[in-house]
């Protein structure tokens, strides 16, 4: 799908945040669309309108949590009953992290490229329950050699996690995760599970999770998806369901009997969620969700992100003072690069924000990582070239 300059530039009104700003910091945040924002506010108002704990609420809140439910599992390609609503990545991640069996002597099998509050986690756990954990070389793969390979050689026998994430949110390597998926199910003498941190990879790649038989799968609809900070999930297969006993717990989490006593879990990824949400938040995801179809398929936004951080990765690569972490044309929207020239990253991010121009850092590689969307426009990457250019 070709659009012209002027249909995006259009297109980006839909987003208030881009009208005075160039914006590269997708895998951070995403600019909310107007619908979401009026999304929100409307569903406050009419929750005091109908009054906030009355019967016609709860069917309300019961409509727009199943509606959101299905919006979602029709993105990641699997049924809305394996879907459990959490607040962001981290809380979906904790939720198989805290609810496997853990017994002393289990091993966690984690990528040297995982986020801080993943590590962290895994830390405690392995303080609280003795399990072995280590990593394996991925970020060493961004240009070479097999990621498959290297988790295969790193997992042992009492192996009972592999965390990963879908796309490595430093360098923007897209793992095979059908690959990795399939390895790990055949390992001998015991079949290992495999969590994945899905925050660069929901609102990127065109999903079948399903597909994949991956067990856990964690994201959020305030990054990719442009939609409001509070939402995300949790997808866990039925099979992975049986064993993963739930950490938190509330009356969402169970069913009750006719004296309102809990008597069992919920059958379905309702089973990991707790009690109260901002429920007005799954109209706004619901819309955002529906503005990016709209312009195109799934298939189509990963071929414009890719045709887009190819364009950037090129014209950084003509920059002397630049090195491109990647050798060849990125997988999606995440383009890494480093100064050569002993300049500060730091300086440089606080430069281009002076500049209107939102970019990041990255302390693992030592970066600065700038994200494409689909919506970008060829002359804000051009802006932003130029403008690295003037700092260096």
């Amino acid at each position: 799908m070709n659009h012209h300059p002027s249909q995006l530039s259009n297109y980006q009104q839909n987003f208030p945040a881009l009208a005075n700003k160039i914006y590269f910091n997708y895998g951070g945040q995403g600019p909310m669309p107007e619908a979401s924002l009026q999304a929100i506010y409307q569903s406050y108002q009419e929750i005091q309108n109908i009054g906030p704990f009355s019967g016609k609420a709860g069917i309300w809140v019961e409509k727009q949590v199943a509606s959101v439910r299905r919006a979602i599992a029709a993105e990641l390609g699997v049924s809305p009953d394996t879907i459990t609503l959490t607040e962001d990545v981290t809380v979906g991640c904790n939720i198989p992290l805290w609810g496997i069996d853990w017994q002393a002597g289990d091993h966690i099998l984690l990528s040297d490229c995982e986020h801080p509050g993943v590590i962290a986690t895994i830390e405690e756990i392995q303080r609280r329950f003795k399990i072995e954990v280590s990593t394996c070389p991925i970020m060493a793969t961004l240009n070479e050699g097999d990621p498959v390979e290297v988790i295969a050689n790193n997992l042992r026998p009492n192996t009972k996690l592999l965390v990963i994430s879908h796309i490595l949110w430093n360098t923007g390597q897209v793992l095979p995760l059908t690959e990795i998926v399939k390895m790990c199910q055949s390992f001998s003498p015991f079949p290992v599970k495999v969590l994945v941190d899905a925050a660069q990879s929901v609102g990127v790649l065109p999903l079948k999770l399903a597909e994949t038989e991956v067990d856990f799968y964690a994201f959020t609809g305030h990054k990719w998806w442009c939609g409001p900070g509070g939402l995300g999930g949790l997808y866990v297969s039925a099979e992975a369901r049986k064993n993963l006993s739930p950490t938190f717990i509330g009356w969402r989490s169970v069913i009750k009997d006719k004296s309102g006593k809990p008597i069992a879990w919920q059958p379905n990824g309702k089973r990991y969620e707790i009690a109260t949400s901002a429920y007005p938040l799954s109209p706004a995801l619901k819309e955002a969700i529906a503005l990016h179809n709209q312009w195109g398929t799934a298939e189509e936004r990963y071929e414009k992100i890719k045709e887009l951080s190819a364009y950037l990765w090129e014209n950084l690569k003509k920059i002397p003072e630049i090195n491109c972490l990647r050798t060849a044309p990125p997988e999606a929207g995440l383009v890494s690069f480093q100064l050569t020239n002993g300049k500060s990253h730091q300086q440089l991010v606080e430069y281009l924000e002076k500049q209107g121009m939102m970019v990041r850092t990255i302390l693992d590689p030592d970066c600065v990582r700038a994200c494409v969307h689909y919506f970008t426009q060829e002359a804000e990457i051009d802006k932003l070239v130029a403008e690295i250019k003037a700092f260096g």
